[in-house]
């Protein structure tokens, strides 16, 4: 199926009659269509509209289609053109195509054949989109979405809900705790999910460069312009462009992208020529925005914009019955990357990274996994593998200030690895625990273990 919607047709011919047949039948087909009467308006429009194809007549008072053709790569401008030549022309069809047109239609054919081969370019110029996408952001996103947390739980049922609308969605959260794969899984139950998803961190990039990723730029806007760049917003066109740590964008940016929402067009830098777009707004940030406002580092108009829906995602150290889990799949992905197998970790390698408080939260857990996995030898993972910096584990035993406390930590764990292995079956892990169900029943009361989320995604 061809996705016509958001692809630009000029359509340029002196004969109004055939103008305007040509516009009807590709506006109902679904494409935005423009319309011209000769080379000299074309231009005119050129300068101030983004176009994808240009379908031109030849023979045209004022400027005529040869002439706009060289007018058109005189000017870099990225779309493609088709030519229409009556029967006897078919030599300045050839021309236009030495001047770089990519196809021609001689208007006495079935206007069938010229749908056809609009359709091709408009297929091409999509998948070309779609690849320069994947190119840019390949493997930057893994998507874990399991839990036995109930609170994580509940805010994939509102990623859910949430993706069947297209409302602009906030994500709060610590630095590391998966607000882009939490991002990316909206994408993927929404209408969208065959379009693009778009990440951009808002933090990486210095104030004179994050308007040129966002916008993009024409070739010789500013030094070092050497080419013309799609910026993120023209790549997330009818997909969904996820804003990460939006709270560290400069204030004369959040002014653009307040616009850029509010209009649904941009320019790029160097251009005046608008741009339409389609695009789903998902934004995060661990800052607290309120505050920022107050201190005049964050537009108001703007966090408006962006919070239809505001969703928070908890640290891991308040979701620790899914570290196992995460632990599993981060070393099966990592040995699986590195080509390495690993048959063996030791207790005491277990033991820490189940008690350990991940301060950088998941993203720290899979640093640590793909450290000690590179560092293995036959097969086998050792403490020393770990090289965990010093600081941090003075500071897990300056959190652990008393024996009792250690041992609650370390029965808390060990009580929840044996549910999970059991699927939340009490009277199986009380047997193979050597206690009494009554014993461990006290014991889930205490640690305040969640057997029902246990028994939900057995």
């Amino acid at each position: 199926m061809i996705e016509r919607k958001g692809y630009k047709i000029l359509i340029v011919d002196d004969e109004i009659e055939y103008q305007r047949v040509l516009s009807l039948i590709f506006s109902d087909l679904g494409y935005n269509v423009a319309s011209c009467s000769n080379g000299l308006e074309a231009m005119e429009h050129l300068g101030d509209n983004f176009v994808d194809l240009v379908v031109t007549d030849i023979k045209m008072p004022v400027m005529d289609g040869l002439q706009l053709i060289k007018n058109i790569m005189g000017k870099n401008y990225s779309l493609d053109i088709i030519v229409l030549t009556a029967f006897g022309s078919i030599e300045s069809a050839i021309d236009s195509i030495k001047l770089g047109a990519k196809d021609y239609f001689v208007k006495s054919n079935d206007l069938n054949e010229l749908v056809m081969k609009v359709d091709r370019l408009a297929k091409i110029r999509r998948l070309e989109r779609k690849s320069y996408v994947l190119l840019d952001n390949q493997n930057k996103t893994e998507l874990f979405i399991e839990s036995r947390n109930e609170e994580y739980l509940k805010l994939l049922e509102m990623c859910k809900r949430a993706a069947e609308t297209g409302i602009s969605i906030l994500l709060y959260g610590e630095s590391g705790v998966g607000k882009e794969v939490i991002a990316n899984y909206i994408h993927r139950l929404s209408k969208r999910k065959e379009e693009p998803f778009v990440p951009i961190n808002c933090q990486a990039f210095p104030e004179g460069v994050i308007e040129s990723e966002l916008f993009g730029h024409e070739k010789g806007a500013f030094t070092g312009a050497v080419d013309t760049r799609i910026g993120k917003f023209e790549q997330a066109n009818l997909g969904t462009l996820f804003l990460d740590e939006i709270g560290d964008l400069p204030l004369q940016t959040q002014g653009k992208l307040l616009r850029a929402i509010e209009s649904r067009r941009i320019e790029r830098i160097g251009s005046n020529k608008s741009i339409d777009l389609d695009t789903r707004f998902i934004s995060a940030t661990n800052k607290d925005l309120s505050v920022e406002i107050r201190k005049g580092d964050f537009r108001e108009d703007l966090l408006y914009r962006i919070n239809t829906l505001t969703l928070e995602i908890p640290p891991l150290r308040e979701r620790r019955e899914d570290i196992p889990a995460l632990i599993e799949f981060f070393t099966k992905k990592t040995a699986t990357e590195q080509k390495k197998k690993i048959d063996k970790i030791d207790e005491g390698v277990q033991e820490y990274l189940l008690n350990y408080n991940y301060p950088g939260n998941i993203r720290e857990l899979k640093n640590i996994i793909e450290r000690m996995i590179t560092l293995s030898k036959d097969g086998v993972v050792t403490v020393s593998d770990m090289l965990m910096p010093i600081s941090s584990i003075e500071k897990k035993e300056n959190e652990v200030k008393t024996l009792k406390r250690a041992r609650e930590n370390f029965e808390n764990m060990f009580i929840m690895k044996a549910l999970t292995r059991n699927n939340g079956n009490v009277t199986k892990t009380a047997g193979e625990l050597e206690i009494s169900t009554r014993q461990l029943w006290n014991k889930i009361n205490q640690y305040k273990i969640n057997l029902e989320t246990m028994n939900k995604n057995s």
